[in-house]
């Protein structure tokens, strides 16, 4: 069988950028073997404290490299440059937090005490895991292998395969040796890695699609809140996984807010993200421009009105993948637009009676990573945001992943944690010791 080549393509020309080959299956048991023998020199070799060493020198070097891997990912992703070194900075952040937890976190954890007895659990490491993420960013997953090789990282410790053929991807998932999985993706993905991975026992952590709503109650500052709401709907042109993907208005305030949001959205700019001017530039592929204007297409037909201003035109003849951001109104769960992942700008707007209408709503979805709530009355929100079905719920805040949370999806949006003291948890086994004295 011939080694498969895989091309990254522009979402801004639409050309091919660069190529890489991809893994063969014959590939596969040598890979794993080379990961399996590196664990095992290194879990003796270097303590805790050498790896956070090493850790820290490789977040210094990340640091360093923020101006080049903002290039590369506005390049490869069409991510505004405006923002693209905010992903390394805020990478390292998480990262400075894990590290500030890692001592106590992974510490052995102590059994009653018993005269005559030691008890103690301890994590252990597991060994190879197979982390499988989404993004056309093939350079980037490079840079990170070399810059810990660089921090002092021993061969083979960290390797980067590209894949893009299901059958090979399904091979590496059966291998025994590979100890835990954590996939980034779609639903559809993360079933059919679970699927693979099911005739053997092994954790598969998912972090999936999302369709997270926003709440906002009478009491707002309106203005306010449309601008809160337009960010997180439409920032990266709304890929991202708890991008805001549909808007549940109080009816009292209803018209206003909706003036108020094609006010703000009037004052986005589409076009070249090479521009330090431009907030939105194309989304990811033509397949899914396709898609969002599908969903768009059906909402429309469905009785939403379209109210984008008209402010976009120069920025959509750039290409197909120069997806203007839109805002519907008048949307109902009839529509696609407000059940199935959009991963796009737009902005789908439905009116309610109220709280208990509001949260019913915002539950009624085969997703829950993320949800936000609006209002002045905190207290209230908090009591709302317990009843809402998601991983995290916000309250006056949306589309941020604190490090020091779960970062975990709730039904169809993934299994598993990341993030936070509970991040570790995936990448490591409990081993119970138990010690009598020996009898005099």
């Amino acid at each position: 069988m011939a080694q498969e080549t895989i091309t990254t393509i522009s979402p801004i020309t639409g050309k091919p950028l660069l190529t890489r080959q991809g893994l063969s299956v014959s590939e596969i048991p040598s890979l794993v073997l080379s990961s399996k023998k590196a664990f095992s020199t290194f879990r003796l070799t270097h303590s805790l404290k050498k790896r956070q060493e090493i850790v820290r020198k490789a977040l210094d070097i990340l640091t360093s490299k923020a101006d080049e891997l903002a290039k590369e990912l506005t390049e490869q992703m069409g991510r505004p440059i405006a923002y693209t070194s905010k992903e390394v900075s805020t990478a390292v952040m998480r990262a400075e937090y894990l590290l500030k937890v890692s001592d106590e976190v992974l510490s052995d954890s102590p059994g009653e005490t018993q005269e005559g007895f030691k008890r103690f659990i301890r994590k252990e490491p597991l060994g190879p895991i197979l982390i499988i993420f989404a993004w056309n960013t093939p350079t980037i997953a490079e840079h990170i292998v070399s810059i810990f090789t660089q921090a002092g990282l021993p061969q083979n410790v960290l390797q980067t395969v590209h894949c893009g053929d299901i059958t090979t991807i399904e091979a590496l998932v059966r291998e025994p040796d590979v100890r835990s999985i954590a996939f980034t993706g779609s639903v559809a993905g993360g079933i059919a890695v679970q699927k693979a991975a099911s005739s053997r026992v092994v954790h598969v952590g998912l972090e999936l699609g999302g369709k997270d709503p926003a709440y906002i109650r009478p009491d707002v500052d309106i203005a306010w809140a449309a601008e809160e709401i337009v960010d997180g709907a439409v920032f990266n042109s709304g890929q991202s996984c708890c991008s805001v993907e549909r808007v549940y208005v109080h009816e009292k305030i209803y018209d206003e807010f909706l003036e108020k949001l094609v006010g703000v959205l009037s004052g986005y700019k589409l076009g070249d993200p090479f521009d330090k001017t431009t907030h939105l530039g194309p989304v990811v592929s033509v397949k899914s421009a396709q898609m969002i204007a599908e969903q768009v297409k059906d909402a429309e037909g469905k009785g939403a009105r379209n109210l984008t201003p008209n402010v976009f035109s120069a920025g959509s003849k750039l290409g197909e993948t120069f997806v203007r951001p839109e805002i519907l109104a008048d949307c109902n769960h009839k529509m696609r637009i407000m059940t199935e992942e959009t991963f796009g700008p737009i902005i789908p707007v439905m009116r309610v009676s109220g709280d208990e209408e509001a949260v019913n709503l915002m539950n009624d979805s085969d997703f829950g990573l993320t949800a936000s709530i609006w209002t002045k009355d905190v207290e209230t929100g908090q009591k709302l945001a317990e009843q809402v079905e998601a991983g995290t719920v916000f309250v006056n805040r949306c589309d941020y992943p604190s490090p020091d949370l779960a970062w975990t999806g709730w039904k169809n949006s993934g299994r598993g944690v990341t993030l936070s003291r509970f991040g570790f948890d995936a990448f490591v086994r409990l081993k119970s010791f138990h010690f009598k004295d020996y009898p005099k």
